[in-house]
Protein backbone atom coordinates (compact mmCIF):
# COMPACT_ATOMS: atom_id res chain seq x y z
CA UNK A 1 0.00 0.00 0.00
CA UNK A 2 1.75 3.10 -1.19
CA UNK A 3 -0.54 5.65 0.47
CA UNK A 4 -0.62 5.91 4.26
CA UNK A 5 -4.18 5.70 5.55
CA UNK A 6 -4.78 7.14 9.00
CA UNK A 7 -7.46 6.00 11.41
CA UNK A 8 -9.44 9.15 10.52
CA UNK A 9 -9.43 8.22 6.84
CA UNK A 10 -10.38 4.60 7.52
CA UNK A 11 -13.13 5.65 9.93
CA UNK A 12 -14.62 8.08 7.45
CA UNK A 13 -14.78 5.37 4.78
CA UNK A 14 -17.07 3.27 6.93
CA UNK A 15 -18.84 6.24 8.44
CA UNK A 16 -17.82 5.07 11.91
CA UNK A 17 -16.42 7.13 14.75
CA UNK A 18 -12.78 6.82 15.75
CA UNK A 19 -12.26 4.05 18.27
CA UNK A 20 -9.59 4.10 20.95
CA UNK A 21 -9.14 0.33 20.60
CA UNK A 22 -8.71 0.56 16.84
CA UNK A 23 -6.29 3.46 17.27
CA UNK A 24 -4.19 1.38 19.68
CA UNK A 25 -4.24 -1.54 17.25
CA UNK A 26 -2.99 0.66 14.42
CA UNK A 27 -0.22 2.01 16.66
CA UNK A 28 0.91 -1.53 17.47
CA UNK A 29 0.88 -2.46 13.78
CA UNK A 30 2.69 0.73 12.80
CA UNK A 31 5.38 0.18 15.44
CA UNK A 32 5.88 -3.51 14.71
CA UNK A 33 9.42 -4.44 13.79
CA UNK A 34 9.12 -6.04 10.36
CA UNK A 35 12.86 -6.14 9.60
CA UNK A 36 13.80 -8.84 12.11
CA UNK A 37 11.81 -11.89 11.04
CA UNK A 38 14.78 -14.28 11.21
CA UNK A 39 14.00 -15.20 14.81
CA UNK A 40 10.53 -16.44 13.86
CA UNK A 41 10.42 -20.18 14.45
CA UNK A 42 8.24 -21.86 11.83
CA UNK A 43 8.40 -25.24 13.54
CA UNK A 44 6.28 -24.26 16.57
CA UNK A 45 3.49 -26.51 15.34
CA UNK A 46 5.73 -29.46 14.48
CA UNK A 47 5.51 -32.71 16.39
CA UNK A 48 8.56 -34.79 17.05
CA UNK A 49 8.33 -38.39 15.90
CA UNK A 50 9.53 -39.36 19.37
CA UNK A 51 6.32 -37.88 20.82
CA UNK A 52 4.03 -40.17 18.81
CA UNK A 53 2.62 -43.33 20.30
CA UNK A 54 3.35 -46.72 18.81
CA UNK A 55 0.68 -47.89 16.37
CA UNK A 56 -0.68 -51.05 17.97
CA UNK A 57 -3.46 -53.16 16.47
CA UNK A 58 -6.06 -54.17 19.03
CA UNK A 59 -8.31 -57.00 17.95
CA UNK A 60 -12.02 -56.52 18.54
CA UNK A 61 -14.13 -59.34 19.83
CA UNK A 62 -16.35 -61.18 17.36
CA UNK A 63 -19.41 -59.52 18.94
CA UNK A 64 -17.91 -56.03 18.43
CA UNK A 65 -17.05 -56.85 14.81
CA UNK A 66 -20.57 -58.17 14.21
CA UNK A 67 -22.16 -54.99 15.63
CA UNK A 68 -19.94 -52.77 13.48
CA UNK A 69 -20.70 -54.71 10.30
CA UNK A 70 -24.45 -54.77 11.02
CA UNK A 71 -24.50 -50.98 11.47
CA UNK A 72 -22.33 -50.16 8.46
CA UNK A 73 -24.19 -49.20 5.29
CA UNK A 74 -21.83 -50.56 2.62
CA UNK A 75 -19.21 -53.25 2.15
CA UNK A 76 -16.95 -53.95 -0.84
CA UNK A 77 -14.47 -56.84 -1.17
CA UNK A 78 -14.53 -57.41 2.58
CA UNK A 79 -13.87 -53.73 3.42
CA UNK A 80 -16.30 -51.28 4.97
CA UNK A 81 -17.00 -48.38 2.59
CA UNK A 82 -17.22 -44.85 3.97
CA UNK A 83 -18.78 -41.82 2.29
CA UNK A 84 -16.52 -39.38 0.48
CA UNK A 85 -15.75 -36.48 2.80
CA UNK A 86 -13.30 -34.47 0.70
CA UNK A 87 -14.76 -32.48 -2.16
CA UNK A 88 -12.68 -31.76 -5.25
Amino acid sequence: MSKMMTVDVLSSIKGAKESETVSKLFEVIKNANTTNNTSFNTSNNAVSLDDLREDIVIDSSSIEKEIIIENFPKEKNGYLVVSKVIEE
